[in-house]
């Protein structure tokens, strides 16, 4: 058998692995709450996927990378794009969600709940 890093199931989740934070172990290591991704029948590899609370790190972290600098530095309207985009990924689901961004954003928490509220008026009109 080809060694899981060289297989192709690897090669083909591995962008989507990478996105969410998970982590890629061999089947064998799987634990109750991994994820074991099978390829003709036989398991290959096991994603253990993250707490949400690393989630949303990870998230604040790439939207970090495609903005090109800290998310504190970006100018309002940015900042409220990120909130929008943050609010579609379940980011304020999370325990102390709002705080965790307000802290990224370099904004109170009460600013961060215009943004959403803002965004939620537009919606119902």
């Amino acid at each position: 058998m080809t060694e899981p890093a060289d297989h192709p199931l690897v090669t083909a989740v591995k962008p989507l692995v990478d996105a969410m934070g998970a982590e890629i172990l061999g089947a064998d290591q799987a634990q109750p709450d991994d994820v074991v991704l099978s390829w003709e029948g036989e398991d290959v590899i096991a994603v253990r996927l993250p707490q949400l609370s690393d989630s949303l790190d990870h998230i604040l972290a790439a939207l970090e990378r495609r903005h090109g600098k800290p998310l504190a530095e970006l100018d309002r309207k940015a900042k409220q794009s990120v909130v929008r985009t943050l609010e579609a990924r379940g980011a304020f689901s999370v325990r102390h969600g709002v705080e965790t961004v307000a802290s990224a954003l370099g904004v109170s928490r009460f600013t961060v709940y215009n943004y959403l509220n803002r965004e939620n008026a537009a919606k119902s009109d």
